[in-house]
C-alpha cells in the first residue's frame, strides 16, 4: 500500500477515535448536568457524581477536541504539500470533481482549460478510464497508441508531457 494512503487511512482512523471520545465524553457531561445518574451504556464509567469530575470530564472533552482539530490541520497540510510534490513531480494537477472522477491538468497545458478526465470504475480506482473532453478531442493520435493499443495511462501522460512540454520550447 502507498506509505501516503497508510498515513491518511490512520488519521482516518485516529480522527474517527477521538470523535467517537469526544461524543462519550459530551454525552456523559450532559447526563451528568442534567443531574441524571450514569447509565450503564456509557462503557461502565459509573462513578462520576463529583463537580470535580464534571469540570475534569469537560477537560478531557476539550482537550480532545483540541487534539482532533490540530490532526485537521496537519492533515491540510499534508495533503496540500502532496498534491505540490506530485505537481511537482509528474507535472500534472490532479483534482477531484466528482466521486471516482478526476481531473487532470498538465503544467505544460497551452490553455488555462485543457484538461483530462479520468473515471475510476470503482471507488479503489483500480481501473480508469478517460472521458472525452474539448482537449481530448485534440489528442487522438495518443489516445490510439497508449490507451487503446497500449492500454497504458503511464505511457499516455508521459507521452502527452513530452508533447505540451515540446510545444513550449519550439514556440
Amino acid at each position: 500500500m502507498n506509505p501516503m494512503s497508510l498515513a491518511q487511512q490512520q488519521r482516518k482512523e485516529e480522527q474517527q477515535q477521538l470523535q467517537e471520545e469526544c461524543e462519550r465524553l459530551r454525552e456523559l457531561v450532559r447526563v451528568l448536568k442534567g443531574g441524571g445518574s450514569i447509565s450503564g451504556s456509557l462503557e461502565g464509567v459509573g462513578a462520576f457524581q463529583s463537580p470535580q469530575e464534571v469540570a475534569e470530564l469537560k477537560k478531557q472533552v476539550e482537550s480532545a477536541e483540541l487534539k482532533n482539530q490540530r490532526l485537521k490541520e496537519v492533515f491540510q497540510t499534508k495533503i496540500q504539500e502532496f498534491r505540490k510534490v506530485c505537481y511537482t513531480l509528474t507535472g500534472y494537477q490532479i483534482d477531484i470533481t466528482t466521486e471516482n472522477q478526476y481531473r487532470l491538468s498538465s503544467i505544460y497545458a497551452e490553455h488555462q482549460g485543457d484538461c483530462l478526465l479520468f473515471k475510476a470504475s470503482s471507488s479503489s480506482g483500480g481501473k480508469m478510464q478517460l472521458l472525452e473532453t474539448e482537449f481530448s478531442r485534440t489528442i487522438r493520435e495518443l489516445i490510439e497508441l497508449h490507451l487503446l493499443r497500449q492500454d497504458s495511462i503511464p505511457a499516455f501522460l508521459s507521452a502527452l508531457t513530452l508533447d505540451l512540454f515540446s510545444r513550449q520550447t519550439i514556440a
